[in-house]
């Protein structure tokens, strides 16, 4: 449950959301209510990545496998199996018109697709690039960013495939990779989050430089004089000895007034936006915490875990609305539908499972 560590304060409730989602109280359909719809089998080795696109009727899963697959959410049907990295792909994420599909890949590339048609756009590709762990449109579609297996963040005009920025830590002695990144919903700040629980803020344009760090998962990531850092092992899909505190997932509220992230060490946190105070620390799992998200309407915060868990939150008191226990093995990744009505998952058990909320009394609707 909740653990308020840091005091008293709460997130606000955000003042404005998605068309999509309006008329819909995701706390109350999610607290009423949850049940398996539907499970997508195909991927031969553990899926570590999946998306939603913006209508609500496609989704798309990656794996260990090197593949991309399309799905037909009312079916279940496979449309398109997307072949072209040659290594586990390891992030997806859908442009805000639905038009574009990103991947990236531990083979060190970006692709764009049509997902719509299964064609390969084009290819981004930094020199001297790292594997790449993270990506996040800005909120108009026209840039992407990536975090990967090195302490830059790069930042990509996508249609022309230009490489705008790169952002760099402030303390030039930070040479740990920044994992993952999170878009503001203005597009105006971009979040990331780093293999030792470092999490920074960046003003994108014009500036492109560090407002400030937030430690709060952050620890020593020295034993002794030898630094840890995490040794992928093949048979255990997995970090042998990552550092304990490895962000997995960043996530802003709908309204960008606060940033949730979940980390290794088990916890999700709240943290306020632009200023960087800690809100509230939430003892989330029992195992490290993989991806995060909010709900469309900022009620309910999903997160997933090593722990073969998904754990919906009350995102205005971090109370637990409802485990979901289906998965056999770690749950990687998560993404809520448009409306919010549904959630889909992604596990090393191989499956992509969707997921819908409960009846809802009409007092709930607003």
């Amino acid at each position: 449950m909740a653990d308020n560590q840091a005091g008293s304060s709460v997130p606000t409730m955000p003042q404005g959301m998605p068309p999509a989602a309006q008329g819909v109280d995701c706390a109350a359909l999610w607290k009423a209510g949850a049940k398996e719809v539907r499970v997508f089998r195909g991927h031969h080795d553990p899926v570590w990545t999946v998306a939603y696109h913006p209508e609500g009727t496609l989704v798309a899963s990656g794996s260990v496998d090197h593949t991309i697959r399309i799905w037909e959410l009312e079916t279940g049907r496979m449309l398109k199996i997307l072949r072209g990295h040659s290594d586990t792909v390891r992030c997806l994420a859908f442009s805000p018109d639905g038009q574009i599909l990103a991947s990236g890949s531990t083979d060190r590339t970006i692709r764009i697709w049509n997902p719509k048609t299964g064609e390969f756009i084009r290819m981004l590709f930094g020199r001297y690039d790292h594997a790449i762990h993270s990506l996040s449109f800005s909120p108009d579609g026209l840039m992407l960013a990536r975090g990967n297996e090195n302490k830059d963040i790069k930042i990509w005009e996508v249609h022309t495939a230009t490489e705008l920025l790169s952002l760099l830590p402030r303390d030039v002695y930070d040479l740990h990779w920044n994992i993952v990144t999170s878009f503001s919903p203005d597009g105006r700040l971009l979040a990331t989050g780093n293999d030792i629980g470092g999490i920074t803020l960046f003003e994108v344009l014009p500036s492109g430089q560090e407002i400030c760090t937030l430690e709060g998962h952050k620890s020593d990531p020295f034993d002794g004089t030898i630094e840890r850092r995490g040794q992928w092992v093949e048979e255990q899909v997995g970090w042998e000895l990552a550092f304990d505190n490895w962000i997995g997932g960043l996530a802003f509220s709908p309204d960008g007034n606060v940033l949730v992230s979940g980390s290794r060490d088990k916890t999700m946190k709240y943290w306020e936006i632009p200023s960087g105070r800690l809100m509230r620390t939430v003892k989330a799992h029992s195992g490290w915490v993989r991806a995060v998200a909010y709900s469309p309407d900022g009620r309910v915060v999903a997160t997933c875990s090593d722990d073969n868990t998904i754990k919906l939150w009350d995102a205005a008191t971090g109370r637990l609305l409802r485990t979901l226990k289906a998965h056999k093995d770690p749950v990687r990744a998560i993404a809520f539908s448009p409306d919010g009505k549904r959630l889909i998952s992604g596990s090393v058990d191989r499956t992509v499972k969707l997921w819908e909320g409960g009846e809802v009394s009409a007092q709930a609707v607003r």
